[in-house]
C-alpha cells in the first residue's frame, strides 16, 4: 500500500512540479510513478497510483487536494436533498485517465507482476463527501447513518454502483486483481458493520468477474474480521493491530494480506528482519499467505529498508 509515495525521491521529484491530483489525472506520470515503485523495491506486485475519492468528482462532489493537507470536499453532502444533486455516472469515460494508466502500465511493468487496482469502499467514500474531508469522530456521517437510514442507504447505493462500474472498468483495463480500500470503517461496531455498510460492500464484489482476485481491507478493523467474512471478498487485508496466526483461524476459507506494522521499516534492517520472520512464521508457509504491510508506506521510510524487506521475504520464503 502506497508503494509509490514520499518517502520515494523519484516520487517527490515529480511532485515538485505537478499537484497531486494533476498526477491522478495524467497517465503518463501515474503510470511512471506505479513502474518505478514496483521495480525499485522489486515487488511481486504493483498497485496503480490513484486516490480513493477520484469517484467523487463524476459523482458531483468538488474535490480538492491543498498542498501539505489532506483532501477537502468543499459541497458536502448534508441531508436528503443532496440526493437530487448526485450525478449519474459513467466511470469507463469520466475516470479514463485511470484506465489508460492502467493500461500504460500494463506494457510497461516486468512480466510476471500483477497489477491491482482499487477503490474507496462505499463507507468511506461516504464519510469523506459527508465530513468534507477527514474527520476524527464522524459525528456528521454517524448521525446521517443512524438517524436517516432511507437517505443513507440511497446515498451509498449510489456509490457502489458507480464504484462496480469503475472497478469494472478497471479490470477491462489490465488490473489483475482489485482491492477495496474501507479506511474508515474500523470506527464502527459489528452490528452497525452489518446493518450500514455489508449490503453495499456485498453488491459490489457480486458485480465483479468470478475470477478476479477481491480483496477487502479495512483500517482498525481487527472486530470486524467476522463480519469481513461476508463481504464476497477472496482475500481479507490484515492491519498490523491484530496477530496474523490468531485472526487466521477465524478466517479459514480466506486469503490474508498483511500485516507489518509500517513503523517497523523505520528501525534498523535487523528489526525489520526479526519482526517480518514473525509475521512469516505464523503463516507457517500455509498457501494464501499474501505479505504485506498492515497500513500505507510512512513518508520518512528510507527506500532501502523497504528493498531489504522484499529481499528478506523472498530469501525466507524460497528456503
Amino acid at each position: 500500500m502506497r508503494q509509490a509515495g514520499r518517502y520515494m525521491k523519484e516520487y517527490r521529484d515529480i511532485r515538485e512540479k505537478v499537484g497531486f491530483l494533476e498526477l491522478c489525472k495524467r497517465p503518463d506520470l501515474a503510470s511512471e510513478v506505479t513502474v518505478t515503485a514496483a521495480h525499485t523495491i522489486g515487488a511481486d506486485a504493483a498497485i496503480i497510483f490513484a486516490d480513493i475519492l477520484l469517484i467523487t468528482e463524476p459523482l458531483g462532489f468538488k474535490l480538492e487536494f491543498p498542498k501539505n493537507d489532506g483532501p477537502i470536499i468543499h459541497n458536502p453532502f448534508k441531508n436528503a436533498q443532496d440526493l437530487s444533486r448526485l450525478q449519474n455516472t459513467n466511470p469507463k469515460e469520466s475516470l479514463s485517465f485511470v484506465m489508460k494508466a492502467l493500461q500504460i502500465t500494463k506494457q510497461n511493468l516486468k512480466k510476471g507482476l500483477a497489477l491491482i487496482g482499487f477503490a474507496g469502499a462505499p463507507f468511506t467514500v461516504a464519510s469523506y463527501a459527508i465530513e468534507g474531508g477527514s474527520s476524527k469522530n464522524f459525528e456528521k456521517t454517524k448521525v446521517l447513518m443512524r438517524s436517516d437510514g432511507k437517505t443513507w442507504n440511497a446515498f451509498l447505493d449510489r456509490i457502489a454502483n458507480a464504484t462496480s462500474q469503475y472497478l469494472l472498468a478497471q479490470i477491462e483495463a489490465g488490473a489483475d486483481a482489485i482491492q477495496l480500500f474501507d479506511s474508515w470503517v474500523g470506527t464502527l461496531n459489528p452490528l452497525e458493520f452489518q446493518t450500514y455498510v455489508l449490503p453495499h460492500v456485498k453488491k459490489i464484489f457480486r458485480s465483479l468477474p468470478s475470477e478476479t482476485p477481491k480483496i477487502y481491507f479495512g483500517a482498525h478493523s481487527s472486530h470486524l474480521l467476522s463480519e469481513m467474512k461476508q463481504t464476497g471478498a477472496s482475500v481479507l487485508g490484515l492491519d498490523f493491530h491484530v496477530e496474523l496466526g490468531e485472526a487466521w483461524k477465524n478466517l479459514k476459507e480466506f486469503s490474508i494480506q498483511g500485516n507489518l506494522d509500517p513503523t517497523v521499516l523505520l528501525c534498523d534492517p535487523k528489526v525489520i528482519e526479526k519482526e517480518t520472520k514473525h509475521i512469516l512464521d505464523q503463516a507457517s508457509r500455509r498457501a494464501g499467505h499474501i505479505f504485506n504491510l498492515g497500513h500505507g508506506v510512512l513518508p520518512a521510510t528510507n527506500v532501502d529498508h523497504v528493498k531489504h524487506l522484499i529481499d528478506f521475504v523472498h530469501d525466507y520464503t524460497s528456503k
